[in-house]
């Protein structure tokens, strides 16, 4: 790593709900805290949401995660694409089943918008399964000028359960 690289933190949001998302987005995680250029800091809860966007399927696990990198914003969205081909993510429809997806929400001094990345991620503020497990470490984190626990207070969270307490459930997992 370069001495002028400095460290910088990204907040994510994972999900899935084919085979075994809880193990998958462990996995992804792990994979990210093992890299020279990323370190994971903080994970939320693991939560049980209902389907959104489209509803005829299963019940998906969600989480959220920060990481300090290195990494510039598209560079960390690459790898987070990688780790989603390596663990067979396959696109077949939007909002569709998936065994594992990686959204980059935020990115510590950055905004995008390109056709591959938009930071702040777009629809973040309107999603209570991205909002509710990003209160759980940044509550106070300001996304287009309001902060995530703001933006919870208006979010639809309905049947969003806790499904692990632990926030160390992704390195037990196994």
């Amino acid at each position: 790593m370069s001495p002028d690289k400095s460290w910088r933190r990204a907040t994510l949001g994972l999900g899935g709900n084919i085979g075994e998302p809880r193990r998958a987005m462990a996995d992804a995680l792990r994979a990210l805290d093992e890299r020279p250029d990323c370190r994971v800091g903080a994970v939320s809860r693991l939560y049980r949401t209902p389907p959104w966007g489209k509803t005829d399927q299963d019940w998906f696990f969600n989480a959220c995660a920060e990481v300090e990198t290195t990494l510039g914003p598209e560079a960390l969205l690459q790898v987070c694409l990688e780790i989603e081909r390596m663990m067979k993510r396959v696109r077949n429809e939007r909002w569709g089943p998936r065994t594992i997806d990686i959204d980059v929400l935020t990115f510590e001094g950055a905004s995008a918008a390109s056709e591959i990345l938009q930071l702040p991620h777009p629809r973040m503020i309107e999603r209570g399964f991205v909002l509710m497990p990003l209160a759980d470490f940044a509550a106070d984190l300001e996304v287009q000028g309001r902060t995530v626990s703001e933006w919870l207070g208006e979010a639809d969270v309905g049947g969003i359960e806790i499904a692990d307490e632990d926030v160390d459930w992704w390195r037990k997992c196994e």
